[in-house]
C-alpha cells in the first residue's frame, strides 16, 4: 500500500511512504482507490486534523504522521464480504493513498457503511459509500471535486435560512473564490425574496472572477475591509485567516449577528484563540446540519436535496472551473503542496487518476 503521510505538526511536510497489504478478514474488503480530488477542503482537513478529527478516518499507525482524507472513487479488487464483492465501484471518502480495506454493512439501496471499528464512533456521513455506475473520467472527476465542497456550500446556505440570517441584513462570504465559497455565493443568489445582500470577500488578484462568477450584489477586496457598510451582517469565513476576522471583526464589532468558521485554507494565518470584537466565532460542522435537517425532513430528503443541489451549480461548471487531471499517486506531492501553500489559482479542479 503507497500513502501520502503529512507531518501532524508542519502540514506542508509531506512524504511519499510504503507498507505491506493486510491480508482480508472476514467481512472485509479491499477497494483499489482509482481517482480522487484535492481541494483546499483537503488542507483543511489537515489544519484541523486534531480539533475536528480527521486524523481518526485513517491512522497511518506512525506517531505524528497522519493520513489526509479524500473523496474520489474506488473499485473492489478483493473480497470476503457479500456487500462489496469484486468488481463494484464505489464513490465516497478515502485515503491519500492507492487502497483502502473496509468492512462494509448495506444501509439500503446503493449505499453501503464502513464499521470498521475505529470508525464506528465517527460522523457516519464520511462512512457511507455509494454504490455507481458506470461514468466518464470527467463525470468522476467533476463528481469527486464538486459534491462535497458543493454540499458544504449548499448546508451553509439551508443553515443560513433556517437561522433567519441570524436577522441580518448582510452576508459577507470570505474567501469568496473558493470553490466552497462561491457555492454559497450562487446558492444564497437564488434565494427570493432575500432579505440580505451578499458580499463576496477577496483577494485583489481574484476580484475580476469573483465579480464574473459568483452571483454576489457585491465583491470586496481584502484590502478594503473597513469600507464595508456597518448594517447587522453575519461573517462566513472560508479561509481562516486571522487577519482579516481581526480587522473585520474589529470594523462591525456588535453589529456582526454571528461569525462562522467554515475553512482554514489560510491555516498558516489561523490563530483558534484569538481575541477579537463582537461575537465568537462558531465552527461549522456539515453532519450537523445534515442530522437536523434527516430530523425535520424524514430519511432520505436531505440528500436527495444536496444531490439536486451540487449537480444543479455544477451543470456550469465549465464556465468556472478547468478541470486538470493528474496520473499516478506521485504527482500528488506537487499539487497537495501548492494548495497548502495557497499557490493554487481559485479556476483549477485538481483531480488525481492511479
Amino acid at each position: 500500500m503507497k500513502r501520502l503521510l503529512v507531518n501532524q505538526k508542519d502540514i506542508t511536510q509531506i512524504t511519499m511512504d510504503e507498507v505491506p497489504s493486510e491480508p482480508l478478514k472476514a467481512g472485509q474488503a479491499r477497494l483499489k482507490i482509482e481517482r480522487f480530488a484535492l481541494t483546499t477542503n483537503n488542507i483543511t482537513y489537515a489544519a484541523t486534523g486534531f480539533v475536528i478529527g480527521y486524523w481518526h478516518f485513517f491512522p497511518s499507525g506512525i506517531d505524528g504522521q497522519g493520513i489526509v482524507p479524500v473523496w474520489g472513487f474506488g473499485e473492489v479488487v478483493e473480497s470476503r464480504s457479500e456487500f462489496a464483492p469484486v468488481g463494484e465501484r464505489f464513490y465516497g471518502f478515502y485515503p491519500l493513498a492507492d487502497e483502502l480495506v473496509i468492512t462494509p454493512e448495506p444501509q439500503g439501496g446503493a449505499v453501503i457503511l464502513d464499521v470498521t471499528e475505529h470508525r464506528r464512533k465517527l460522523p457516519v456521513v464520511y462512512n457511507r459509500y455509494n454504490r455507481g455506475k458506470p461514468k466518464t473520467p470527467e463525470e468522476e472527476g467533476l463528481q469527486s471535486l464538486l459534491q462535497p465542497l458543493l454540499a458544504t456550500s449548499y448546508l451553509l446556505s439551508d443553515w443560513l435560512q433556517d437561522n433567519g440570517f441570524f436577522e441580518a441584513k448582510q452576508v459577507i462570504i470570505g474567501s469568496a473564490s473558493s470553490k466552497t465559497g462561491l457555492g454559497l455565493c450562487k446558492f444564497l443568489a437564488e434565494v427570493s425574496p432575500r432579505p440580505v445582500t451578499v458580499v463576496g470577500l477577496t483577494s485583489a488578484g481574484n476580484k475580476d472572477f469573483v465579480d464574473a462568477q459568483s452571483g454576489c450584489d457585491s465583491v470586496v477586496v481584502y484590502d478594503e475591509i473597513e469600507t464595508l457598510e456597518k448594517i447587522p451582517s453575519v461573517y462566513v469565513d472560508m479561509a481562516g485567516n486571522a487577519e482579516v476576522k481581526q480587522r473585520l471583526h474589529a470594523h462591525l464589532g456588535d453589529l456582526l449577528r454571528h461569525s462562522s468558521a467554515v475553512g482554514t485554507s489560510h491555516w498558516d494565518q489561523f490563530q483558534p484563540k484569538q481575541e477579537l470584537a463582537g461575537p465568537k466565532p462558531q465552527f461549522f460542522f456539515a453532519p450537523s446540519q445534515i442530522e437536523k435537517r434527516r430530523a425535520d425532513w424524514g430519511p432520505g430528503e436531505i440528500e436527495r436535496q444536496i444531490t439536486s443541489a451540487w449537480k444543479r451549480i455544477a451543470s456550469d461548471a465549465q464556465t468556472w472551473l478547468d478541470l486538470k487531471e493528474h496520473q499516478g499517486l506521485d504527482a500528488a506531492l506537487p499539487v497537495y503542496d501548492a494548495l497548502a501553500k495557497g499557490q493554487a489559482a481559485p479556476r483549477d479542479g485538481h483531480v488525481i487518476a492511479l
